[in-house]
């Protein structure tokens, strides 16, 4: 049985669709876009982002682990559809068998990922190299390369080589112009092996949006192995993109739209008189009479906390009819209270929109203090 949604998210498949020919058109019909899905599309839902993606031409998709790997490919495969799928954040040797069924490609650069996936030859993974991020990938070093292909002497097929940068948004990065350096050094070594991937890629959203960057820098190393370069676009797909830092202009930026709006249902209004007060702590007190509206959307479905208002400092705030209604007092689990006087026309039952026209995962983010990455990864809708 299921009763009313409280609050839910919706998808415009045409919005994500228009932005991955937008990124498509930027990099150019030579890169392969590997089409970022990972953690639950940002917020999106993976497996209502992944077909749209697949027809709108993306050949790869990127998720977080090899079980949310397998539900991608369950969800493409129950439309007819099919894609690469990569595993971007490493595996455990107890994954090796779901890999290999679900046919995904995973990414490796411990000998024990090798050993794992030894005993499925002809797995195809993509070999990841740190430069500087500290995280995933083999050193640059031409002992820890020569070390990596003895130990992949297991039937792997090496289709891909990439590297990370940690700060593609900061405009004349001194860290991406070493990141780069190293990545064009440790090509040349593999050039020099027997390793030939057919791929090769580094840059997410922020590297393809910062104009400060070279776009035919990829391309260029990609030819000197005769692979195909491929771009890593995931916060794009989905309309957004972090400021570039330091003044540089924007790519992408202009040519995106939110994908995903958030509403909820208005419970009830209510008047309240001159010195009344909302919520925990009272940390709001009328000083005129107001009508508000009840919201059942709170911390627990991914409303921030920090949006919540005082008397001396605005918080955030939802659309209802087109207008703002500001949040009142401090935002609690599951309920906010919005002020409606301005709204006349607002009742039980309305839409009230959370995220979507009028109000964005940058506004949120602003008042939060934090990146629209973490807004969007942080909804979970009581549906």
């Amino acid at each position: 049985m299921r009763g009313t949604l409280n609050n839910w998210i919706e998808v415009s498949a045409s919005r994500l669709t228009s932005n991955f020919q937008a990124i498509q058109t930027e990099v150019g019909r030579a890169t392969t876009i590997l089409a970022v899905v990972k953690a639950i599309a940002y917020g999106h839902g993976a497996e209502t982002c992944a077909p749209i993606l697949v027809r709108a031409g993306a050949k790869w998709l990127g998720v977080t682990c090899a079980t949310e790997g397998a539900r991608v490919r369950q969800a493409l495969a129950a439309q007819g559809l099919a894609a690469e799928i990569l595993i971007m954040s490493g595996f455990l040797p107890e994954d090796a068998p779901l890999i290999h069924e679900f046919a995904l490609t995973p990414v490796v650069w411990t000998r024990e990922q090798i050993d794992a996936l030894a005993r499925y030859p002809g797995t195809r993974v993509h070999l990841e190299v740190d430069t500087g991020m500290g995280r995933q990938g083999i050193g640059t070093s031409l002992v820890e390369l020569i070390q990596f292909y003895v130990h992949s002497k297991s039937g792997l097929i090496i289709d891909g080589v990439f590297t990370h940068f940690c700060s593609s948004e900061v405009a004349g990065s001194p860290q991406t112009a070493l990141q780069q350096a190293r990545f064009e050094a440790f090509l040349a070594k593999l050039h020099k092996s027997s390793i030939k991937p057919t791929y090769l890629h580094a840059g997410n959203s922020s590297f393809i949006d910062n104009a400060g960057t070279d776009p035919d820098w990829l391309a260029d190393l990609a030819g000197t192995l005769g692979a195909t370069p491929m771009a890593r676009p995931g916060l794009a797909l989905y309309g957004y993109t972090l400021p570039i830092e330091g003044g540089a202009a924007t790519r992408l930026h202009p040519k995106l739209h939110p994908v995903l709006t958030w509403k909820a249902r208005v419970l009830a209004t209510r008047a309240l008189a001159p010195g009344d007060t909302v919520g925990y702590n009272a940390i709001f007190t009328a000083t005129r009479p107001l009508r508000v509206a009840l919201l059942p959307v709170g911390y627990a479905d991914g409303l921030r906390r920090e949006l919540s208002s005082t008397n001396e400092k605005p918080g955030g705030w939802t659309m209802i009819h087109g207008q703002k209604a500001p949040i009142l007092g401090r935002i609690s689990m599951n309920l906010t209270v919005v002020d409606v006087t301005q709204i006349p026309n607002a009742r039980a039952n309305d839409e009230a929109i959370l995220l979507g026209d009028g109000v964005t995962a940058d506004d949120h983010a602003r008042l939060a203090q934090t990146i629209s990455y973490e807004i969007l990864c942080g909804i979970h809708p009581c549906t």
